[in-house]
C-alpha cells in the first residue's frame, strides 16, 4: 500500500464559532454553561477570541500547509431576535470568508454547530417544528450574503449528538431525558437537513453540500453473541443509519470519528482492559476511523463521495496525537487502496478551544493557545501534520 494520497485530496482543520469566537452570550449553550447546577466544568467566556483573531489562525492554517479550514457562522449573532438580522454579523462573516481565499484557503461553512439562538429555545427548541423553518429561514438569508465566497457547505454538525445528548443523557442543552422528545427532536434535524439542501443548492455561488454525522465503530461484545449483535444494531440504526438515509443525493457526506464504542447484549459497555481512556472518556482507538468510512462507504452503496471533516484527539501529550493521527491516516490510505471515494482529511481541531461540558480541559488542537495572552503557539503535531499536507503523503 502506497504512503501517497491521491492528486487532489484535500487537507483542513475545523473549528466551531461557539469553541473559538468568544462571548456567545445569546444562545442555548452560553445559558447552559451559566445556569445553576450546570454539569459544564467551565463556561465558554472570550474563548480564544477567534472573532477578532480570525485572519491570524486563518494565516497559521495556510502557512503550516492545509488547503482548507471548516468553520461555522454563529445563528444568534446573525439573527439576535425572530426576524431581525444582523448586517454586521454577516459582514464579519463574508471577511472571514475572505480572508481564507486570500490566504489560499477553501472556506468550508457549517450553518448550525451545536448552538441555537435562546429565543428559538424559548419558543420550543429541536423538539418543536417550528424550529425547521426559523432554521431554513435563517439559512436562506446566511447563504444570500455569504453564497459566492463559500467553498463547501456543512448543514448541521452531528444532529445525532444534539439529540441524543441533548435530549436523551441530559447533558447539553435542553438538558432533558424524554424519549417522545427525543425522536421528535431526531425527525425535525432529519427534516431540516434534507430540506435546507435545496436552499443552499439555492443561493448564490455554487458548492458542494452535505450533512456531517458523528459515527463511531459499534463493536459488538462478544463479537458472535446474537444479542450483543442486535442490540449493537439496533444503536447503530438509531445513532447513523436513518441519518445516513436522508443523505441520498447530497455531495457528499462528512464522516466524524474518534473512538469506538463496545456494545454488550443489554446496551453500550465501557472500554476493554488495557486501552488508554482519554480526557473525554473514550478510548484511544484511531482504527475507528477506517471502520467508519468503510462503513459509511458500504451502508450508501458507494453512491455519496465521503470526507473526513473531524478526526482527532484531546490530550496533553503531542506525540500521543502524532500517532493518533498516523494510525487513523493509515486506515485512509487503506480505504483508498480498496477504492473507496474519501476526499479529504480534516483534523480537530486548528486550536485547543472550549470542548463544550468539559471546559477547557481537553485540548485537541495542533495550536495551543495562552488564552491570559491568546498568543497561538503551534505544537509539533501541527508542524508534522502540515508537512503530511504539503507532501500529499504519509511521511515520518
Amino acid at each position: 500500500m502506497t504512503n501517497n494520497f491521491p492528486e487532489g485530496f484535500r487537507w483542513g482543520t475545523a473549528t466551531a464559532a461557539h469553541q473559538v469566537e468568544g462571548g456567545n452570550w445569546n444562545n442555548d449553550w452560553w445559558a447552559w454553561e451559566h445556569a445553576e447546577g450546570s454539569p459544564c466544568e467551565a463556561p465558554s467566556g472570550d474563548a480564544v477570541d477567534q472573532w477578532h483573531l480570525y485572519e491570524q489562525d486563518i494565516a497559521l492554517c495556510a502557512a503550516l500547509g492545509f488547503d482548507n479550514y471548516r468553520f461555522s457562522i454563529e445563528w444568534s449573532r446573525i439573527e439576535p431576535e425572530p426576524g431581525e438580522f444582523s448586517r454586521a454579523a454577516l459582514d464579519h462573516y463574508r471577511r472571514v470568508c475572505a480572508a481564507c481565499h486570500a490566504h489560499g484557503i477553501e472556506p468550508v461553512v457549517t450553518f448550525h454547530h451545536f448552538t441555537t439562538p435562546r429565543w428559538v429555545v424559548a419558543e420550543g427548541g429541536w423538539h418543536t417544528a417550528s424550529t425547521v423553518d426559523r432554521f431554513l429561514r435563517f439559512s436562506e438569508v446566511a447563504v444570500g450574503a455569504l453564497g459566492d465566497l463559500i467553498g463547501r457547505a456543512c448543514t448541521i454538525n452531528e444532529p445525532n449528538i444534539v439529540a441524543m445528548i441533548g435530549y436523551q443523557m441530559a447533558f447539553f442543552p435542553p438538558g432533558v431525558s424524554d424519549l417522545d422528545q427525543y425522536r421528535r427532536a431526531c425527525d425535525n434535524f432529519l427534516a431540516a437537513h434534507q430540506r435546507v439542501v435545496p436552499i443552499l443548492r439555492g443561493g448564490p455561488g455554487d458548492f458542494p453540500v452535505g450533512l456531517t454525522l458523528s459515527m463511531a465503530d459499534y463493536q459488538a461484545v462478544p463479537a458472535d453473541d446474537a444479542d450483543a449483535v442486535s442490540t449493537r444494531d439496533s444503536v447503530r440504526r438509531d445513532m447513523e443509519d436513518q441519518y445516513l438515509d436522508v443523505c441520498a443525493g447530497d455531495d457528499f457526506l462528512g464522516v466524524q470519528t474518534y473512538s469506538r464504542t463496545r456494545v454488550g447484549p443489554t446496551g453500550v459497555i465501557g472500554g476493554e482492559p488495557g486501552y488508554d481512556i482519554l480526557e473525554m472518556g473514550y478510548e484511544f482507538y484511531p482504527e475507528a476511523l477506517e471502520a467508519c468510512i468503510r462503513r459509511a462507504w458500504d451502508y450508501t452503496g458507494g453512491s455519496i463521495p465521503l470526507l473526513v471533516t473531524e478526526n482527532g484527539i484531546g490530550t496533553n501529550d503531542d506525540e500521543q496525537r502524532r500517532r493518533y493521527v498516523a494510525t487513523a491516516l493509515e486506515g485512509v490510505l487503506s480505504c483508498l487502496a480498496d477504492g473507496i471515494d474519501v476526499r479529504g482529511y480534516t483534523y480537530w481541531s486548528l486550536l485547543d478551544n472550549f470542548e463544550w461540558c468539559f471546559g477547557y480541559r481537553p485540548r485537541f488542537g495542533i495550536i495551543d493557545v495562552d488564552r491570559s495572552t491568546q498568543r497561538r503557539i503551534v505544537k509539533p503535531s501541527g508542524e508534522w501534520l502540515g508537512r503530511v499536507a504539503r507532501a500529499n503523503a504519509l511521511i515520518e
